[in-house]
């Protein structure tokens, strides 16, 4: 009887082990998290981006930005069809994700967000995570399975975002991408682009690098943007934020002129982007990866928080808002480096074809 009982112990170690797995995730060694989302991605409706006749070679899997605004009264997570929020989401899809349209086919799912004042309050990364590692992780999760299980067919992709879109893709890539080896192994680059991926984040999810340079695949791509005289903090930015150049994809720090870059999205009087991304506007927009004080904002060489300073935009030409005042440029992440974001995801994508992961 107790050589059955130790049998029947040692067989039920060995079953946890296998489950559990030897990931470097948030929590270690935990048990592969279950996708709990209650949005039938199976319904069309359920997708900003579905397309009907891939006719790629490569897949862009785009998660759009903050776009809910709750309001005094609203519910701090949206539903999945708030009108407000469906309507951001298609522009951000016209401004962001086209950038990938040349060399990608498209999927975007719909995902219900944290409200952007409430989420742009949290003073810490873990409480950022704490909020869209609930229902905002748990949809796009389920809707980047459901494209892996039913609309992939193996093809390689690129995973894109910004901001709200790119912490969820964050936690994607430290829980999905962990227990899932192979399907990891198939992502070209994650352009997670306004968040603040930190050495502390790579120190725990041994799996995932930040990129070195333009050419390296199955990297994270990420920055902030900012300019000059911008004093305090930014929402976005936090304490060990890394950024690499969008011009150069470097992360130097020596200064990529605006000559240098391939190209910016137009924008109309108060900031806002002509769509759709003809013609591009040249010499607008430099880039120079600079440290920081994260709490001042002003330039601390022993610091290790990085953004992307841009010194050429006048912020008086750009909208600005109650949460992203003049000097911060989190809204233009992408418009101005529209052109070198397409340019070099077409070379990761060229390089990945032909060299592998």
């Amino acid at each position: 009887m107790k050589k059955q009982i130790t049998a029947a112990v040692l067989l039920a170690l060995f079953l946890f082990l296998i489950l559990a797995g030897c990931g470097g995730g948030r929590s270690g060694g935990a048990v592969a998290r279950a996708i709990t989302s209650d949005i039938d991605y199976s319904k069309s409706e359920n997708w900003l981006a579905l397309p009907s006749s891939p006719d790629k070679a490569v897949d862009v899997f785009y998660v759009y930005p903050t776009e809910y605004v709750a309001g005094p009264n609203g519910p701090v997570i949206s539903t999945i069809d708030d009108p407000s929020m469906v309507a951001g989401a298609q522009v951000a899809l016209g401004e962001q994700a086209s950038a990938f349209a040349a060399i990608g086919n498209i999927y975007a799912p719909y995902y219900r967000q944290a409200d952007a004042s409430y989420a742009l309050s949290l003073p810490t990364i873990d409480a950022v995570y704490n909020v869209i590692g609930g229902i905002p992780e748990s949809d796009v999760t389920a809707a980047f399975d459901y494209y892996i299980r039913h609309y992939n067919h193996g093809r390689p992709f690129i995973l894109a975002s910004h901001s709200q879109g790119s912490t969820a893709v964050a936690l994607l890539l430290e829980n999905y991408m962990r227990d899932n080896p192979p399907v990891y192994a198939k992502m070209v680059a994650a352009y997670a682009i306004g968040w603040s991926f930190t050495q502390a984040y790579f120190n725990k999810n041994k799996h995932l690098r930040f990129a070195l340079g333009p050419e390296d695949t199955g990297v994270i791509i990420s920055y902030n943007t900012q300019g000059p005289g911008f004093v305090g903090r930014n929402p976005v930015v936090f304490p060990g934020a890394m950024a690499i150049n969008p011009i150069t994809w470097t992360r130097t720090q020596g200064l990529a002129t605006a000559g240098q870059n391939l190209g910016s999205l137009l924008l109309k009087q108060g900031g806002q982007t002509v769509l759709p991304a003809q013609p591009s506007v040249m010499d607008f927009a430099d880039a120079q990866v600079t440290p920081i004080n994260p709490t001042t904002s002003q330039i601390d060489p022993t610091s290790t928080t990085s953004v992307v300073l841009c010194h050429t935009v006048v912020p008086a030409a750009l909208a600005t808002n109650s949460v992203f005042t003049a000097g911060v440029y989190h809204n233009y992440d992408y418009p101005f480096y529209y052109n070198n974001i397409a340019a070099n995801a077409a070379n990761r994508v060229h390089r990945f074809l032909t060299v592998g992961h």
